[in-house]
């Protein structure tokens, strides 16, 4: 949706777009924190606590083998719980915010220049997740 004659402003105003980004953003540093620290888990064990990590499970399989194997099921489950929360929730915010942007914009557009209803590329990026 590149409609060049949307009051990109208004849209950033408006408070279902501010609860979106919000919203949005609050879970995505949850999750990044989340796997960040888990990431360096691996090393930081290994480095510091390899007797935990040399501890054979079955035959060579050993617990840090099976940690850093895990990194590859909580990644896999990060962008699993993204996807659901993304279509359960964020997508139906912004469908609602996108089906009324032509009269978000239409509202605001008399009573602003036209200069201030041309796409603001910092505001369109905000918009997009970016």
């Amino acid at each position: 949706m590149s409609n060049p004659n949307l009051n990109w402003a208004a849209i950033n105003a408006d408070p279902r777009f501010q609860s979106l980004h919000k919203k949005k953003a609050i879970f995505l540093w949850g999750l990044m924190i989340f796997s960040v620290i888990y990431y360096f888990l691996l090393p930081l064990g290994a480095a510091y606590l390899p007797s935990i990590f040399k501890v054979k499970v079955w035959g060579v399989i050993n617990v840090g083998i099976l940690f850093a194997l895990s990194e590859f099921v909580v990644a896999w489950s990060i962008a699993f719980i993204y996807a659901k929360r993304a279509n359960a929730k964020f997508d139906a915010m912004a469908r609602e915010i996108i089906q009324e942007a032509e009269h978000i914009g239409r509202i605001e557009a008399s009573a602003t220049p036209a200069r201030a209803r041309e796409p603001n590329v910092a505001v369109a990026t905000k918009m997009i997740g970016a």
